[in-house]
């Protein structure tokens, strides 16, 4: 007798039989309803269409909308859920109900989620067919479809098309209830490195796209690089693009700011044995540490996507990526350069979602805020401002008012000398200056600012009530070695 060929199923897979099993579906499906406790793990790892029979998903559907609301998943909640969306196969449900419920739910779990991704792995090939023959595509355009799909398939937890109200008020659950468990930790996010910073903004969200915009000498690299240290000592991991300077030189700028050794020093090499044993430390810290530089000067936004993709494919420990900065990265045709940004500001959010990771980018200020007297920047200063202020979570401005106090002093030097008169100096330059982190935009909080100490010798930004530097602490460890063969996109200075 010929094998019966299952009802309300997707696409005709061309008799492979071996990308589903309907068997395993039903006895997941049994075990959830003999045993509901066991869909708090369940849930994390299936989704409805890793399931075959469209029949099979309404039902995992339901389960997922009865547990948004706290009500029992059993045979008649699940019928009268089933029923309200006409979505109810009474064949169906006999099926599941009289499977064999299992006890190996991992294997079961595994075995579903594996079958799923090869059928989806089938129609990625049929898709990756049209878009090759698709008018219009260019290549570049194909390959980051391929490499987006892939990097979806390669996480285990999936995304659905849609959520529907069940689905969105259980993650809403799930997050309050790790809040609560974190005691009212001011922090939610990833830690800024300042403390009232996190205060204000409870750290840079999974997803966030962050701007951090200043004018050039305000110190917007030093913002970030000082933000990343801290993760490093906190072994998180972290994926900056340099395109304006070396990797070598950004690893100086942390080793100043961990040691407390004037930068300056550093470039020329003039140090103390005990400066140097204090430089060879931080170095060996940021060697072992998850910190991969890219300093490749010419990246578009579709490079920069497929490295940052096979990044975190490979090291899923990364928790923030850097761009320094916006404005020099570039277009992907011969358009207008503010079509041009918006593409690029778009792409950053569209990937920071895409990650769940925040990205951190660096962006340059208009210089017609240096004719206001009031120099402090606002979100119409930022160059190529539409796009970036509507695509952007959030908006930090670097703000240091000795800077145009310096300024101002050269100037009225210059003027003196070339009057021919004495020159009496007025400003005089500090080894720590006052700094202003100025929140333009937070969409899911307040705008506002928080004073900083900014110490120029070491290129280091602490909070105000964090005066006479930070505490140095090292551990004596051998290195941990990065390896990457020729293929690699993401490059790690060698120190």
């Amino acid at each position: 007798m010929a094998k019966k060929k299952p009802e309300n199923d997707q696409l005709n897979l061309y008799g492979e039989e071996s990308l589903y099993n309907l068997a395993f579906e039903r006895s997941l499906l049994s075990s959830i309803i003999f045993e509901p406790a066991i869909f708090n793990e369940i849930n994390l790892l299936l989704n409805p269409d890793d399931f075959y029979l469209t029949a099979h998903q309404n039902i995992y559907k339901a389960y997922l909308t009865l547990y948004g609301q706290d009500l029992p998943i059993d045979e008649e909640f699940v019928r009268s859920e089933l029923i309200s969306k006409n979505s109810f196969d009474e064949r169906v449900m006999v099926e599941v109900l009289t499977a064999n419920p299992i006890s190996n739910l991992s294997a079961y779990i595994t075995e579903i989620k594996d079958r799923a991704n090869k059928r989806k792995l089938l129609y990625l090939g049929t898709e990756i067919k049209r878009n090759i023959l698709e008018e219009g595509n260019t290549s570049d355009d194909v390959t980051e479809i391929i490499e987006k799909k892939l990097l979806e398939l390669s996480n285990t937890s999936g995304s659905a098309d849609f959520k529907d109200a069940g689905v969105v008020v259980a993650d809403a659950k799930k997050f309050i209830a790790e809040m609560k468990s974190k005691g009212n930790n001011v922090l939610v996010g990833v830690d800024t490195g300042f403390s009232e910073l996190n205060k204000m903004t409870t750290g840079f969200g999974k997803g966030d796209l962050v701007i951090i915009a200043a004018r050039p000498a305000m110190g917007k690299t030093s913002v970030a690089l000082n933000m990343i240290l801290n993760l490093l000592e906190q072994g998180k991991g972290c994926a900056f693009f340099s395109l304006e300077m070396p990797a070598e030189q950004l690893i100086l700028r942390l080793v100043s700011v961990k040691t407390s050794i004037p930068l300056q020093r550093l470039r020329l090499g003039d140090l103390n044995s005990d400066e140097l044993h204090r430089a060879d430390d931080a170095m060996e810290m940021i060697a072992r540490s998850k910190l991969f530089v890219d300093d490749n000067g010419s990246l578009n936004i579709h490079q920069l996507r497929s490295k940052l993709r096979r990044l975190k494919t490979k090291h899923p420990e990364i928790e923030v990526a850097v761009i320094d900065y916006l404005q020099i990265m570039n277009g992907t045709g011969n358009r207008d350069r503010h079509l041009e940004v918006s593409e690029i500001s778009r792409g950053l959010k569209m990937l920071a979602r895409e990650l769940s990771i925040p990205i951190i980018a660096l962006s340059q200020l208009n210089r017609s805020l240096e004719s206001r007297a009031d120099k402090r920047p606002m979100l119409s200063d930022i160059r190529e401002s539409g796009s970036i202020e509507q695509d952007a979570d959030i908006i930090l401005f670097v703000y240091r008012n000795d800077v145009y106090l310096y300024k101002e002093e050269k100037e009225r030097e210059k003027a003196a000398l070339a009057a021919g008169k004495d020159f009496i100096p007025q400003y005089v330059e500090k080894e720590e200056e006052e700094a202003e982190i100025i929140i333009g935009k937070q969409r899911n909080g307040p705008t506002g600012h928080v004073k900083l100490l900014f110490q120029k010798k070491y290129t280091r930004f602490v909070d105000k009530n964090t005066y006479g530097g930070i505490q140095i602490v090292f551990e004596h460890k051998e290195p941990e070695v990065h390896t990457y063969n020729s293929n690699d996109s993401v490059s790690m200075p060698i120190i």
